[in-house]
C-alpha cells in the first residue's frame, strides 16, 4: 500500500514538473507598424494568459492543499485505530491476568481471539483512510491538470491573436 501511495506521489510531481515547463513560441517579425488595434489586442492576450495562469496556481495550491488535508487525516484515523487495537490488547491481558489459574487457558484463548479481532479492525480502518487519501490525491491530480490543460489553451489563443 506504501508503495502504490509513494508511486502515485513521485507521479504527482513529475506530472506537475513537467506542465510546470514553459512552452516555447517562435515569433516571426514582419515589419508591420503597430496600430493601435495590434497593441490593444497584445495587451488583452498578455492579460488573458496571465490571468490563466494566476487561476491554475490558484487551482494548483488548492489541490494541494486539500491533498494534504486528506493524508494529514488518514494518518489521524490510523494513528487512532492503532490506538484503539492497543487499548483492547491491554484489556485482553489484564482479563487474562485476572483470571483463575484454572480458567487461564479460555482465558487466554478469549484473549487472542479478542486481539485478533482488535488489529482486524485497526487493519480495515488504515486501509479504509489510505484509500480515502489515495483518491484524494488522484482528485487533486486530475484538478491540476486541467488547470494546466486550461492554461495551455489561453497561452494558445493568445498567441493565436
Amino acid at each position: 500500500m506504501n508503495k502504490v501511495l509513494a508511486t502515485l506521489i513521485a507521479g504527482l510531481f513529475a506530472t506537475s514538473a513537467f506542465a510546470q515547463t514553459t512552452a516555447t513560441t517562435t515569433t516571426t517579425t514582419t515589419n508591420v507598424p503597430a496600430t493601435k488595434e495590434v497593441v490593444n489586442a497584445h495587451h488583452e492576450a498578455v492579460k488573458d494568459v496571465a490571468k490563466a495562469q494566476e487561476k491554475e496556481a490558484k487551482a494548483v495550491a488548492k489541490a494541494d492543499e486539500k491533498s494534504a488535508k486528506a493524508t494529514a487525516k488518514a494518518v489521524e484515523k490510523k494513528a487512532e485505530a492503532k490506538s484503539k487495537a492497543l487499548k483492547k490488547h491491554a484489556d485482553a491481558r489484564e482479563d487474562v491476568a485476572e483470571a483463575d489459574p484454572e480458567d487461564r487457558m479460555k482465558a487466554e484463548a478469549k484473549a487472542e481471539k479478542k486481539m485478533a479481532e482488535a488489529n482486524l479492525t485497526a487493519e480495515k480502518k488504515m486501509i479504509k483512510a489510505d484509500a480515502k487519501a489515495e483518491k484524494v490525491a488522484v482528485e487533486a491530480a486530475e484538478e491540476k491538470a486541467i488547470a494546466a490543460a486550461k492554461t495551455a489553451e489561453a497561452t494558445a489563443e493568445a498567441a493565436a491573436d
